[in-house]
């Protein structure tokens, strides 16, 4: 059996309110709730976009984890370009100063597009499905 290490946060690191900023505190990824009741971590990618304008773009990535047993990656959702650079580590970098408030409702958007307005989290669902 793993188990967690305890890192004490280093708040010299950045800003713990920004995307970048939580990472370089807490040495791990945020971890955001979603609108359907689900718990998310994200990180921060990029990849080049054919732009000689903005050559690298940066995106969310969103990981959604496991409700009930074994910790597991149970699906991701991920934005468009949110961010550009002239190198991937200039997109990275600008997108890590995005607030978490942004990244949170970069997250209920996508919610929304892939599950439809609905407002019933998981554990409603079950309970209707139960006859409860």
């Amino acid at each position: 059996m793993s188990h967690g290490q305890f890192l004490p946060p280093d708040h010299s690191a950045g800003d713990e309110r920004t995307v970048g900023g939580y990472a370089a505190v807490h040495a791990r990824p945020a971890a955001l709730e979603g609108r359907d009741g689900m718990s998310y971590s994200l990180d921060v990618l990029s990849d080049a976009t054919g732009d000689a304008a903005r050559p690298y773009g940066a995106f969310l990535l969103f990981v959604q984890w496991s409700r009930v047993g074994a910790q597991k990656a149970e699906g991701h959702l991920e934005t468009e370009f949110v961010a550009w650079g002239c190198s991937a580590a200039d997109a990275e970098r600008a997108l890590g100063a995005m607030p978490l408030t942004e990244a949170q409702r970069l997250l209920d958007a996508l919610i929304v597009a892939r599950d439809g307005a609905t407002t019933r989290r998981w554990w409603d669902v079950m309970r209707e499905e139960d006859g409860a």
